[in-house]
């Protein structure tokens, strides 16, 4: 462990071995939650059974639905997250511990990092000189508005002194053994707009006499895709996209509205900037020019998710040691809102390779098997013992000469 902290390197083998004394009751765990899911805005029972899987901690409710668990010592802590919330969907996994529910299932893994998140506070409970775990149970990681934007705007993180935020996440274009820990930016800020193109309507077969919608939005649809391609940076990437539409009821008839829906990503405050005023300005100008008016509504996501590269290094460090292969590449234009918390504290996000049977997130036939869980646990064990390294150079830097 040449080049890590104090932490890192008195605490590794205690810690990874109380994990392992945990595999099977997190599995069980883990299966017990896939089995009953709960869809954002209603984790209340996925929050309680997993306050009851965990070791005592100061429990204080956040988020309406969610929780934030102290488990250790006072003073500084390092944060973990665990999603509380499934989708909806009809399971097709075939599993023997499939959902119980017929319109709800983890088709995102949360049931996983519920389980690994439980095993890694028995281990940090267990092990004694382990710094201090504040176990975040978010709800709404699916859904807006966001669970992880109204834990940081609580303030629970700072009243419970979390220095840094760990969180693992499954991920099935990485292969089983390969963890994905990047640096900077991993995940794009993501927002949705809707454009509403308002004319005058008409009979059909006198367009002269109306003033098209229709024909304004195909515009607008057609030249939002130039915005990214002419106008913003080719190294600095971003998409947007028109995903639905909506006119008209009649074939004879011109409507007076048409509007579309769609998605603004990019990996930069500075582009998403951008790309929010020149959506605006593309849409009513060229709506102008077919005599009607534009009206943009821009709904904000999640921010650019960010890593802290002074947590990354040693994390990866860790992960080679536990055995993984690490990949500092990955990025992708997918969203989280574990990406509010690197607005409050440093924070790390690494990607989980597992076998999803040949499906994908959000997929009804995605359920990794079992070894999952104890991968993530190591992967936030790493990310823990990186980030307690970090705490304890940022205190000791704080504190200033004695």
């Amino acid at each position: 462990m040449l080049g890590l902290g104090a932490a890192s390197a008195e605490l590794t083998g205690p810690l990874l071995e109380a994990l392992e004394r945990r595999k099977d009751v997190a599995v069980e765990l883990r299966h017990r939650l896939h089995r009953m899911p709960d869809v954002s805005g209603d984790e209340g029972p996925t929050r309680d059974a997993v306050l009851g899987a965990l070791p005592p901690g100061v429990v204080t409710p956040v988020a309406e639905t969610g929780a934030l668990v102290r488990i250790g010592a006072s003073g500084p802590a390092i944060g973990v997250r665990g999603e509380l919330d499934g989708l909806r969907l009809t399971e097709r996994s075939g599993v023997e511990w499939a959902s119980e529910r017929q319109d709800a299932m983890h088709a995102c893994g949360h049931d996983i990092h519920l389980a690994a998140v439980v095993a890694l506070s028995h281990a940090v409970a267990d092990t004694p000189g382990a710094p201090p775990l504040a176990v975040v149970l978010q709800p709404r990681e699916e859904s807006y508005p966001s669970g992880a934007q109204d834990i940081v705007k609580s303030g629970v993180l700072l009243d419970n002194h979390v220095t840094a935020m760990v969180g693992a996440h499954v991920q099935p274009s990485l292969k089983p053994g390969v963890i994905a820990c990047t640096p900077g930016a991993v995940n794009a800020a993501a927002d949705e707009f809707q454009v509403t193109v308002r004319g005058c309507g008409g009979h059909a077969a006198y367009p002269h006499l109306t003033r098209d919608p229709v024909l304004a939005l195909a515009h607008v649809v057609v030249a939002l895709q130039q915005v990214v391609g002419r106008n913003t940076d080719p190294t600095n990437s971003a998409v947007v996209s028109v995903s639905t539409l909506s006119a008209g009821d009649a074939a004879n008839v011109i409507p007076d509205v048409a509007t579309a829906r769609g998605t603004v990503r990019s990996m930069s405050e500075h582009t998403r900037t951008y790309l929010h005023r020149r959506i605006r300005e593309v849409a009513e100008w060229v709506a102008q020019a077919h005599e009607c008016s534009a009206e943009v509504d821009i709904t904000s996501g999640e921010p650019v998710l960010v890593n802290e590269p002074a947590i990354v290094g040693p994390a990866s460090e860790h992960l080679r040691h536990f055995g993984f292969r690490v990949d500092s590449d990955l990025r992708s234009f997918g969203a989280d809102d574990f990406s509010f918390y690197p607005e409050q504290v440093p924070a790390l996000m690494m990607f989980v390779g597992v076998d999803g049977r040949g499906a994908g997130l959000h997929h009804p036939e995605f359920a990794p098997d079992d070894a999952a869980v104890m991968d993530v646990a190591r992967t936030l064990l790493a990310g823990y013992l990186a980030a307690a390294d970090l705490s304890s150079l940022t205190t000791s830097a704080s504190e200033g000469p004695r």
